[in-house]
């Protein structure tokens, strides 16, 4: 479903087995709820959400500007198109990185039609100066087009039709206040728990045609990392291996078999995190040790292991961040079978987290 879906795909740039081909990514397309009644989850957005698009409608009016926040996969983009659907509205999609220029965002806008969605992915990344001309879009669905240069410049107005901006960023913190304090409705989209990846993987299951029991849905739910797209590409892979391998029927046997061999242990991590936890309890007694110097011994790039692995592995209490660096936790020796010692290298400050 969608990072950010109870059934798709957003811009989460982990992968679990093969890259998505086109035919996956058609399948994921074809996963994605269609309205609020087959969203899985979020329940209290849901319900916030349905008021917010059924009082506009009996209104006749367009639906305030949205801003969804959250982790990649969980369904942002999925509940952009349901919210497109339910106005009955077409839908743009571009993303923050797209818009470098006010002019970028000028030439979207004023080609909107009345009523249509604009859904703007990872909004805190867009320029400053079209960040700028949004505010006056969404407030007063106008837009001032500056025409030549210097003392000659002119300003020419420019009316839009009214529209809803719904916005999506995983990096709520970085958007300013002035353009945050624009959205009518703001919503942040929570981990799943594993019950509800358990209806979102029968329900993927009965779209693909895949048969699965009870506890084998409750496998890969259980190794989801809490996210709605990782639970779906994990049954597509095991779904794979069931074809292969098996009678084509998942239980939770199959499931197991197949997730080790994609490396996806029992608590979710994969190669990546166990690497990183790997070099930390091995290579540095457990730490502290610098991101950096983390990153260069399992051979990645600093951004990755702190986008991509670092915050899996803090949410389940298997890693710390502290201003002298990365340190691991008991859970973290106890993970990977390891004995932790009686103090870290270099850890003086921190044996309390082992003991002294």
């Amino acid at each position: 479903m969608n990072p950010d879906d109870p059934t798709a795909a957003d811009t989460d740039m982990r992968l679990v087995g093969p890259a998505a081909d086109g035919e996956d990514q058609a399948v994921e397309a074809a996963l994605r709820p269609r309205s609020l009644g087959e969203f899985v989850g979020q329940e209290r957005v849901r319900e916030q959400l349905d008021l917010v698009l059924r009082a506009a409608l009996a209104r006749g009016a367009t639906a305030d500007h949205v801003l969804l926040s959250g982790a990649p996969g969980l369904g942002k983009t999925t509940l952009s198109m349901i919210i497109a659907a339910e106005m009955n509205a077409p839908i743009r999609i571009t993303s923050g990185p797209a818009i470098q220029h006010a002019g970028d965002l000028a030439a979207i806008l004023s080609s909107l039609q009345e009523g249509e969605v604009l859904f703007l992915d990872e909004i805190h990344r867009m320029s400053r100066p079209a960040e700028e001309m949004l505010y006056m879009a969404m407030e007063d669905f106008r837009v001032d087009v500056i025409v030549g240069k210097g003392p000659g410049a002119t300003a020419i107005p420019l009316e839009l039709p009214p529209f809803t901006l719904v916005g999506a960023t995983t990096r709520a913190g970085l958007l300013p206040p002035p353009l945050r304090d624009r959205f009518g409705f703001t919503a942040h989209m929570e981990f799943y728990e594993p019950a509800e990846l358990k209806r979102v993987v029968h329900r993927s299951a009965s779209l693909l045609d895949v048969e699965i029991d009870t506890e084998g849905a409750a496998e890969i739910a259980g190794r989801s990392r809490g996210t709605p797209r990782i639970a779906n590409r994990l049954l597509r892979r095991v779904r794979d291996y069931a074809q292969v391998k098996a009678d084509g029927r998942i239980d939770r046997e199959v499931a197991a078999a197949a997730l080790a061999v994609y490396e996806v242990d029992g608590r979710g991590l994969d190669r990546l995190d166990r690497a990183v936890l790997g070099a930390l309890l091995r290579l540095f007694g457990g730490g502290p040790v610098g991101l950096s110097t983390l990153a260069v011994a399992v051979g990645e790039e600093r951004e990755t292991v702190e986008e991509v692995a670092e915050p899996f592995l803090v949410r389940e209490g298997l890693l710390a961040r502290t201003p002298r660096g990365r340190i691991a936790t008991p859970a973290a020796w106890t993970h990977l079978g390891l004995v932790p010692p009686q103090q870290a290298p270099g850890a003086s400050g921190q044996q309390g987290l082992f003991g002294a």
